[in-house]
């Protein structure tokens, strides 16, 4: 996932968070948290238990070994749980026999993969949260302010800018519902064993899923999702959606942006949006980083819905596809809404030159049709339709989960 072309196009919490270290850790939390469910459920002695959960800790082992290992076993899970074995048989030979009881490599991967989404998608919808009211705070101000509308890239007629913050605005609130319902679905515990009926876990299968969820704040599934990959996807989609929705509002600030233009402006800053060559120019980076994000996220949805049709109980190549893709996905949406949330916040925006365009796209046309089409009357129409549309948006922000 990561190359030197990727940090300014995502951020290093998201980079961070699907780094060796950290998912080798949220591997050995959910080792952790599967010895601790177990010794619960009577199936670990409670002293083996505590010093696998005592052994848990990234530090203690080689994290480039075992991704060396990986390539070898065709899974980071099985390079892991022989070095978790060794760590734990320093301390007691007998716990060592009960890491890893039970379950299957696919199982500590996906429930890590789990965790460590979760960490994202809240980086991810609170950005998005910023972004949408930091547009609808600008709806407000500028609800009545007079702005060209352009269809296929000419002027058309007048609107608002308050009500085009409002439209920008529309998807992402709608992207947030979404996202906490597909999340809410999605983001559960990955427990079957070798081929999803938990049979080496003497009738305490359904407990210690419990158990294991409970104590990882995760849905307990009905069943494996070893090979039905569909809640999960569902959540990898809207979080395209959200890309291309974030993808439109920095497509339409860039275009505004432009000298030419020159409605509004990011934020300016020290090193900010700077040319080598130019030293006049200001680039509109944010709307950069979110475009990238909108021209890369659609392959990665793609991808992972052409990795669905999986072979019977473990799939061969496809969810290790699968899983090449998701980290790329969640790192350049977090790009993107972190970017778009930062510029939002402070736009700049020129009501004057909004004015001075239409004036001068006024001043070209026969005096019916600029009265017609080019009426103030119109920018106070649209910024009732604005008002409707924020207070709407509004109230649903307010029915999320926070």
């Amino acid at each position: 996932m990561s190359s030197i072309f990727e940090g300014f196009l995502s951020t290093p919490e998201a980079l961070e968070a699907f780094g060796e270290r950290s998912f080798l850790q949220a591997m050995l939390d959910v080792e952790a948290a599967l010895a601790r469910a177990q010794s619960r459920a009577g199936l670990v002695p409670e002293a083996a238990a505590t010093a696998i959960a005592a052994a848990c800790k990234v530090e203690l082992f080689d994290t480039a070994a075992i991704v060396r290992g990986s390539a070898v076993a065709g899974t980071l899970a099985v390079p892991l749980v022989q070095s978790l074995k060794e760590t734990v048989a320093r301390s007691s030979k007998e716990a060592a026999g009960f890491v890893h009881l039970g379950a299957t490599s696919q199982d500590v991967i996906d429930t890590a993969l789990v965790l460590v989404t979760r960490r994202v998608l809240r980086l991810i919808e609170a950005d998005v949260y910023k972004a949408a009211t930091a547009l609808l705070a600008l709806a407000q101000q500028h609800a009545g302010a007079p702005v060209l509308a352009r269809t296929l890239m000419q002027p058309a007629s007048v609107t608002s800018f308050g009500l085009k913050c409002a439209g920008w605005a529309a998807p992402l609130v709608r992207s947030l519902q979404r996202i906490e319902v597909a999340s809410g679905r999605a983001l559960r515990l990955q427990l079957g064993g070798a081929v999803g009926t938990l049979a080496q876990m003497k009738g305490k299968g359904p407990e210690v899923v419990g158990l294991m969820a409970a104590a990882l704040a995760l849905q307990a599934p009905d069943a494996a999702w070893h090979t039905q990959r569909d809640e999960w996807l569902a959540l990898g989609c809207e979080l395209g959606l959200l890309a291309g929705s974030l993808g439109k509002v920095a497509k339409d600030i860039a275009l505004m942006g432009q000298y030419e233009v020159g409605e509004v402006a990011e934020p300016s800053g020290a090193g900010r949006g700077g040319s080598s060559a130019m030293p006049h120019k200001r680039n509109p980076v944010a709307c950069m980083v979110a475009l990238a994000a909108a021209q890369r996220a659609p392959q990665r949805v793609a991808a992972l819905l052409a990795a669905m049709p999986q072979e019977h109980e473990r799939a061969l190549g496809n969810w290790q596809a699968e899983l090449a893709e998701w980290p790329g996905l969640l790192a350049a949406v977090h790009g993107s809404a972190h970017a778009m949330a930062e510029a939002l916040a402070g736009l700049q925006v020129n009501t004057p030159r909004m004015r001075a365009n239409i004036d001068t796209l006024r001043a070209e046309l026969p005096a019916d049709a600029a009265d017609e089409w080019f009426s103030m009357a119109l920018a106070a129409q649209a910024g009732e339709l604005a008002q409707a549309q924020i207070n709407s948006q509004l109230a649903a922000l307010g029915a999320l989960k926070r």
